[in-house]
């Protein structure tokens, strides 16, 4: 008979804590292992490798209900479709990080543009009120030379 481990040893050795393996055992990303007469989880060296494959595909942002039909292929599904749709969702999830990027360098710019621009005159900021988060927008936005406010665009 193969080696198996505690939940304890496996949170132990993947890092996964012994409460969310158990939650992948609830929503289906992790099939129940076998257990003692006392009722403990018992887990293989597939087993092991599993919470592995989850940790690493979860920190790599891969969704979990996702996941939950790749693991169903490690289970003795079909493997050769394991390959290309764990690549379809990486090229996703690539895409959606790029996405993000390209905000998040907008907003960078945003920021450094209002660190730049220099304080107007006391009397013209109570005439015109408080136009310190506004920014000029590239071509992507409204039209140039309009200012637009940071914080409206974002709700608030």
């Amino acid at each position: 008979m193969a080696q198996t481990v505690t939940i304890g040893h496996l949170a132990k050795v993947t890092g996964v804590a012994a409460k969310t393996i158990r939650y992948y055992e609830e929503i289906g990303v992790l099939p129940a292992p076998t257990r003692t007469a006392s009722g403990y989880r018992q887990y293989d060296e597939p087993g092991v490798q599993r919470v592995r494959f989850i940790r690493r595909a979860h920190t790599l942002g891969l969704p979990l209900r996702q996941l939950k039909m790749l693991t169903a292929m490690l289970n003795g599904g079909p493997r050769p479709a394991l390959r290309p749709r764990l690549f379809a969702l990486v090229r996703e999830q690539l895409s959606a990080v790029r996405d993000q990027i390209a905000g998040l360098e907008l907003l960078e710019g945003e920021l450094e543009q209002v660190l730049r621009r220099p304080l107007a005159p006391a009397q013209e900021r109570r005439a015109k009120g408080c136009r310190c988060l506004e920014v000029e927008r590239p071509r992507r936005g409204p039209p140039r030379g309009r200012a637009v406010s940071v914080a409206a665009e974002r709700g608030g």
